[in-house]
């Protein structure tokens, strides 16, 4: 309990160096200028609200880590509850991204017609290269030894739902969770310890995830010719580069300061785990912002 408080008083009295809040500001602002001018894009294209409102969710993602992140940064105190704020608007925008895949397909009906098309084609040419001939989608390795193949029509648009859905639930159950266990001093954040409980979120959490960017990247695979004219692929890689790639990075962070491995001159002044990992989001989603802009800012064809 002594050890909780001296960490409790630790963060209460701690502030980030002035360099890593300077440096953390500029991307920040940077980050909330190239936004802004890519929501107003849209908002002055405002022709087609089933695909674009989806997209603006997306969109929001790259600011909302960014402002959450420094101001967690500025106040580590409060770093569990911004992470939390962070987590659910992350949920949130993988649901967007799935339903602007399904809006920029049509619709959920015109998305199972086409679906049950491919399902009961007998083209003699693949539709994907892991897609047989008759619509079945086989799974790469080692996936193929747990899944049997899944056929196309409205039993895998349905799976690929409660995938994503899945997520977005167990990501807010698990939010909720943390903000109770914080209150009795036994989440831990970014400890791997048996009497914590952030390794056995940590650990529901990557499943849950894994699974939901999983039947993602099965429904883009089977869409993608269809969906060849918003040009899918730099906002796909974009997306699951911010969701996946900075958890993996907050686990990665957490666990070399847990082996005591951090011991670079940035990651000594900024001290605490949740700090670093903070700094660097301020960073990093800039460029992710500049390779979602690239890909969105040119509006499809269609909404012109």
């Amino acid at each position: 309990m002594k050890i909780t408080e001296q960490f409790s008083s630790g963060l209460l009295s701690y502030s980030p160096p002035t360099w890593a809040t300077l440096i953390a500001g500029l991307f920040v602002v940077i980050s909330l200028t190239l936004s802004m001018f890519l929501l107003f894009n849209h908002l002055s294209a405002y022709k087609n609200p089933e695909e674009q409102k989806f997209l603006i969710g997306v969109i929001l993602m790259v600011p909302c880590y960014a402002i959450e992140s420094y101001v967690s940064l500025v106040n580590p105190s409060i770093s569990v509850d911004c992470e939390i704020l962070r987590d659910c608007y992350e949920a949130f925008a993988m649901y967007c991204f799935g339903r602007y895949l399904v809006a920029c397909l049509g619709g959920e009906e015109r998305t199972i017609e086409f679906l049950e098309k491919q399902g009961g084609s007998c083209s003699s040419e693949p539709l994907l290269h892991n897609v047989s001939e008759k619509g079945v989608i086989k799974h790469p390795f080692p996936m193929n030894y747990i899944l049997s193949p899944w056929k196309l029509g409205q039993w895998f648009y349905q799976l690929i739902k409660i995938g994503i859905v899945q997520y977005m639930i167990i990501k807010t159950v698990t939010a909720i969770l943390a903000v109770v266990l914080e209150a009795f001093n036994v989440y831990c954040e970014g400890e791997f310890k048996l009497n914590c409980g952030y390794p056995y979120m940590a650990v529901v959490l990557n499943f849950s995830q894994s699974w939901a960017l999983y039947c993602l990247v099965q429904f883009y695979a089977a869409t993608k010719d269809e969906l060849a004219h918003i040009k899918p692929l730099a906002k796909f890689l974009v997306f699951k580069s911010i969701v996946f790639l900075t958890w993996w990075q907050g686990v990665a962070i957490a666990l070399l300061y847990t082996w005591g491995l951090l011991k670079s001159p940035i990651a000594q002044a900024l001290q605490f785990k949740s700090s670093i990992q903070d700094f660097i989001i301020c960073i990093e989603h800039r460029w992710a912002l500049l390779l979602l802009f690239t890909s969105t800012c040119s509006l499809p064809s269609h909404m012109n």
